[in-house]
């Protein structure tokens, strides 16, 4: 049987129009030849990229690809995406599963993880799973380096502060007179540094001296030492602690003593305290004095010699009664 160019033509239209629409929808992520495929959603306020036929992995297993990418339309949400997905897999896991947003590699674009959780009720076609994003290393170095930009952004303004302020106090006077100092100073050291040298001169000259020096002094200190040894070894012997020990008895003798007295104990210590006894030995001395007195005076009152054994009456003059 011939077939008829007109046929011919139909089929190749008609086949070239089913191949665009299988193509377009490979290239959404459809596969019209494949079987039921079981379809979620989930909702981002940012996809980092994501697009119609990234991949959708479990475990980094690819088991679908993303569908469709829209604005969702309720104005509470306004700006917020949804991202329709769709497995191929039959691996049932719960509502409660997460869906992140990855990078597919380093240099790769983005995909789609699903988190299996199998605790709840398990998930249908067309549920809503919860979406979360994954930071990529550029994310997270952007992170990281934004706070410490803003502190470098702020440790520069201070320091240009700083400078602005070391400007103005630095004025053609005051750098004047700090080079005149960094001048001096430089003088200085130099100076230091010549009587170091000189110092050092000197000590290279009398180096013999100063060992000398120091030899004798040693010697000395030895010396010393060995006199203070038999210095103590002769005050063993001569028994100087026997001494201090008699000595410190003789003190506390003396002691008891001056405390008898000043209790008034005793014959002096009666005479130094009982105020009566005092009279007494006073009045006992004047009354000698005055007899010692009176003997000077007129002896012959009291004492009566004879060359022959008699009496010289002659010379004897009676006493006046007081």
């Amino acid at each position: 049987m011939k077939l008829s160019r007109e046929f011919k033509t139909g089929v190749v239209f008609i086949s070239a129009i089913a191949l665009f629409i299988w193509g377009y929808n490979y290239m959404k992520g459809r596969n019209l030849f494949e079987g039921n495929l079981t379809t979620f959603f989930s909702e981002y306020k940012n996809v980092q990229g994501l697009n119609s036929a990234s991949k959708v992995t479990i475990n980094g297993f690819q088991v679908g690809k993303v569908q469709n990418i829209t604005f969702i339309h309720d104005p509470s949400k306004k700006g917020e995406l949804l991202v329709e997905f769709s497995m191929e897999s039959d691996f049932e896991f719960s509502k409660n599963s997460k869906v992140k947003i990855y990078s597919d590699g380093l240099m790769g674009g983005k995909a789609m993880a699903i988190i299996p959780s199998y605790e709840g009720e398990i998930a249908k076609s067309g549920d809503y799973l919860i979406g979360s994003i994954e930071s990529d290393l550029f994310s997270s170095v952007s992170e990281k380096l934004n706070p410490l930009q803003a502190k470098i952004e702020s440790m520069i303004s201070e320091a240009d502060s700083l400078l602005v302020g070391v400007n103005d106090i630095l004025d053609t006077s005051t750098r004047k007179h700090l080079k005149n100092s960094m001048i001096q100073l430089d003088q200085s050291m130099t100076n230091f540094k010549t009587i170091t040298n000189s110092f050092n001169n000197i000590l290279t000259q009398n180096k013999q001296t100063l060992k000398k020096t120091l030899e004798n002094a040693e010697k000395v200190t030895d010396e010393f030492a060995s006199l203070t040894k038999n210095l103590n070894a002769e005050l063993k012997e001569a028994g100087i602690a026997t001494t201090v020990k008699n000595l410190q008895a003789t003190i506390e003798n003396i002691n008891s003593v001056l405390t008898n007295l000043d209790n008034g104990e005793g014959s002096l210590g009666k005479l130094l305290k009982d105020e009566k006894m005092y009279t007494n030995l006073t009045n006992a001395s004047k009354e000698l004095e005055e007899l010692l007195r009176e003997m000077k005076e007129h002896p012959k009152r009291f004492v009566h010699f004879s060359l022959f054994g008699k009496k010289d009456k002659s010379g004897y003059v009676k006493p006046i009664e007081e």
